[in-house]
């Protein structure tokens, strides 16, 4: 656009005519980028910083230079109106000094800054800009009344310097064009119409002349109809904030970056329907646009596309939609694994907007079918913030330290020269201006206070404040691991193929972590992902699960680790929980709990956790600790002396009263019994007299609850019970026979034996702990035979013989994989039972004769 100064005179014939001044041109040009900068910042924003705040410092005072400059050359041709002249030239001064006084007091010299530090200039600081452009609208009034005194010349430099000033207003080029489309076809059709006006004489016109004058109009009409439907839809453009901030609103996507979005869902729709069929329907929403953008080459929408799925994944009412397409569509989700990768500079943002709508998607995700995905999470993992660990010096490389020590540049002395220095200095001083303070006009501005009333009901939604403690990657990444293996066990699978990353996650759980950029809070967070994921790993069924704790058992800091965590009383229950089912899964090997009984601080801390609870702190959480350090007290026992003696003679505690105690408990009462069971089948010559009294209390419990129980509770009663008739055979026959119970407990095992001929995998070896119970009466009094024969118990052991199990060799059995194996073989057992009572009957046989 090219702003004119006209000079309006006539030539020798009399006829006027238009020159155009080149001074005007350039003065015009210059007012309107002082003027401009105000009205709209997104031209300025194409420049780069630095010269976008030099040209906003000197081009108020440029242009009104070189508005002097016109006014000098005006009087120099010779000016009719000599009062006109000198009036301009006062004017002139006047805003000169309006214009030079707030310049200068931008400027970064010292003295400068000091003096404008006062408290008067402090008062006028919110005043400087609106002077600045009260003195620019003022230069452009009278730009008007320097080069012509007519007012048909002054009237077209008005008319081109709003013109210019909407433009820069709006940003939008249509809006000129389209006007001057109007324009032209209304001169056309004007000239037209005159020309006709003026050929009235009735003379015939030639055809030719007849069909150009027909096109003309016809072609000048087409012109108008274009030009008034580009201005309509420049206006409806206008008004199209009404839709977009409504849009903004009900999408949740707030701030400068909502407003930003939705201008491009607005030209990515305008797109796709100018693409495509008039007529054809349209349905494009939010969420499949950025979905698109996810999948376009360009970073920056990548990166808008990721940013607006994260806002949908947060917002309820779109969730569950914005969930559905993205896990129908692979490309996409394979796109977002993509760039989990991006370790880029600049690609940060990207990255962890594409975590966190990948962790948001876990849950709801299987990616067996996108390759190398695990490998993708678990470069979240990894970060540059990790302090140099100090390694053996047997692996210490001589060319590390080279390496830590680059050489200086060559003439770096040279760009540090005084001179150099003093002119940069003077260039900041000179063209950088002093930053406005950020809360100047809030105080003192009471208009602007004003207008932001007025804009309220129109203004765009704040954003929200992100969670910081969600944009640390590994947080991501941990976040990502852990809903995609409780969503798809498979993962577990991919994780176990995944070099190093187990290692990644069990170096997390320590409190010290060697991460310099975490706080505790970070490392609390870590810790508490890290043991999740494993805890899931390790509670892994079938081989797997012994393949992933086997892996797992690998990392040498491992158990050290959790030692830590257990024994540190500043730990939340949360940790030490994760931490106690983590040991219990591991512990399902045998070599496994020696290693953790050696570690006496586990066992002192799951003792701490599980009998010195606390009854007054009785919430949920407390009692999901008390019951898993429970569970893993019980695993840690099982066919293990050593670690069955270290429980029994921890100090501070008297191990078999508050277990006998807790038996009562309904919630306890299987662990209790568990670990009784183990402390009498491998701890009994440690056994004290008060301690045999106290399982004595219990046996009306234990025989009650024989009656009763089902499954793995029955399981373990039995176990118990078959262990205190060993431990005191007289206390148990005699409780038998008071009780007037004998019958009854002689067939319910028999009874138990007929109901599970087919063993299940909650309750594995409840035939070899009916066995065993058997054994250990018939061994005390054979005369028990006699009554297991009444009750048919050699049928239901031919039939164990008959339909023998794998499975009942194992304590345990996970998915397809039995766990801690037996010593003795369950046909042994059955084979000693029958000749117990074998022997029994030829006794009373012999006797008889």
């Amino acid at each position: 656009m090219l702003m004119l100064s006209t000079n309006y005179g006539s030539d020798e014939n009399g006829d006027k005519f238009f020159t155009v001044s080149l001074p005007g041109v350039i003065v015009g040009m210059a007012l309107l980028v002082a003027t401009g900068k105000m009205l709209s910042g997104a031209a300025l924003k194409l420049l780069c910083n630095p010269l976008r705040r030099a040209i906003s410092l000197w081009s108020p005072l440029f242009a009104i230079l070189l508005l002097g400059v016109c006014i000098g050359v005006q009087r120099d041709h010779g000016s009719k109106n000599t009062k006109t002249s000198r009036t301009l030239l006062c004017l002139y001064l006047v805003l000169f000094s309006f214009v030079l006084l707030p310049t200068i007091s931008r400027l970064r010299f010292p003295c400068i800054v000091k003096l404008v530090g006062n408290v008067l200039c402090r008062k006028l600081l919110p005043w400087r800009q609106v002077i600045l452009n009260m003195c620019m609208l003022a230069a452009i009034v009278m730009l008007v009344f320097i080069f012509s005194e007519e007012l048909s010349a002054q009237l077209l430099i008005i008319v081109y310097e709003v013109s210019a000033l909407l433009l820069l207003s709006f940003g939008n080029f249509q809006i000129p064009a389209a006007a001057v489309r109007v324009v032209l076809a209304l001169v056309g059709i004007l000239h037209l119409h005159q020309k006709d006006k003026a050929n009235k004489e009735g003379i015939d016109k030639p055809d030719n002349e007849k069909n150009l004058k027909a096109s003309l109009i016809i072609f000048y009409g087409m012109v108008l109809g274009q030009g008034i439907v580009y201005i309509v839809a420049c206006l409806l453009e206008v008004f199209s904030f009404i839709p977009r901030k409504y849009l903004i609103r009900h999408g949740g996507l707030g701030g400068q970056m909502g407003v930003e979005y939705v201008n491009l869902y607005y030209a990515y729709a305008f797109e796709k329907c100018m693409g495509g069929a008039v007529l054809a329907p349209k349905k494009i929403s939010l969420i499949t646009f950025a979905m698109d953008s996810l999948n376009s080459d360009s970073s920056r929408k990548k990166l808008y596309g990721v940013q607006m799925l994260h806002k949908f994944l947060k917002k309820e009412q779109l969730r569950t939609k914005t969930i559905t397409k993205l896990t129908n569509d692979t490309k996409t989700v394979a796109s977002l694994f993509d760039m989990l990768d991006w370790t880029s500079d600049g690609d940060e943002e990207i990255r962890l907007f594409a975590a966190k709508v990948t962790a948001e998607l876990a849950g709801s995700l299987r990616v067996v079918q996108i390759p190398g995905a695990t490998q993708l999470v678990a470069s979240l993992l990894d970060t540059h913030h990790q302090l140099t660990t100090r390694d053996h010096f047997l692996f210490i490389d001589s060319q590390v330290g080279r390496e830590d020590s680059p050489n200086q540049p060559v003439g770096l002395g040279e760009q540090n020269s005084p001179v150099l220095k003093y002119l940069k200095q003077m260039a900041i001083y000179c063209l950088i201006p002093v930053d406005e303070p950020s809360n100047v006009d809030e105080r003192n501005s009471s208009m602007l206070k004003c207008w932001k009333r007025i804009t309220k009901c129109w203004s765009v939604p704040e954003e929200e404040e992100p969670s910081t403690d969600q944009d640390f990657l590994p947080v991501q990444g941990l976040l990502i691991l852990e809903r995609l293996a409780n969503f798809d066990p498979g993962i577990c699978m991919e994780v176990s193929r995944t070099t190093g990353l187990i290692s990644k996650m069990i170096d997390f759980t320590s409190c010290r972590n060697h991460m310099t950029s975490t706080n505790e809070a970070h490392q609390i967070m870590l810790a508490s992902l890290s043991l999740r994921v494993l805890r899931r790993l390790a509670s892994t069924e079938g081989k797997l699960g012994v393949t992933l704790r086997q892996q797992i058992l690998e990392h040498p800091f491992l158990l050290s680790n959790l030692a830590e965590i257990m024994d540190d009383n500043g730990s939340s229950h949360e940790l030490q929980q994760l931490a106690a089912e983590i040991l219990k899964n591991l512990a399902m090997d045998r070599n496994t709990r020696e290693d953790i009984g050696h570690i006496r601080v586990i066992i002192s801390s799951l003792m701490r956790a599980f009998v010195s609870r606390d009854p007054s702190s009785s919430t949920d959480s407390n009692h999901l600790l008390w019951k898993t350090a429970g569970q893993a007290l019980a695993v840690l026992a099982i066919e293990s002396t050593d670690n069955c003696l270290v429980m029994l003679m921890e100090p501070g505690y008297v191990l078999i009263r508050e277990l006998t105690t807790m038996i009562h408990d309904d919630r306890y009462k299987c662990i209790a019994a568990s670990l009784l069971w183990n402390m009498c089948e491998h701890a009994q010559p440690e056994l004290s007299k008060s301690d045999l009294k106290e399982l004595s209390y219990i046996l009306r419990e234990v025989l009650e609850g024989i009656m009763d129980a089902e499954g793995a509770e029955l399981e373990v009663l039995i176990g118990l019970s078959s262990q205190i008739c060993k431990v005191i055979p007289e206390d148990f026959a005699q409780e038998i026979e008071h009780s007037q119970i004998k019958e009854k407990f002689v067939k319910r095992p028999v009874d138990v034996l007929n109901a599970h001929m087919k063993p299940s995998a909650h309750c594995p070896g409840i035939r070899r702990v009916i066995v065993q119970h058997a054994i250990y009466l018939m061994e005390f009094n054979s005369r028990y035979a006699n009554d297991f024969h009444k009750c048919w118990m050699v049928e239901a052991l031919s039939m164990i013989e008959r339909t023998p199990s794998r499975s009942e060799n194992y304590r345990l059995v996970s998915g397809d994989t039995g766990l801690m194996e037996h010593n003795t073989p369950l046909s042994t057992l059955v084979a000693r039972a029958k000749e117990l009572m074998g022997r029994e009957r030829v006794r009373g046989t012999s006797s008889v004769t």
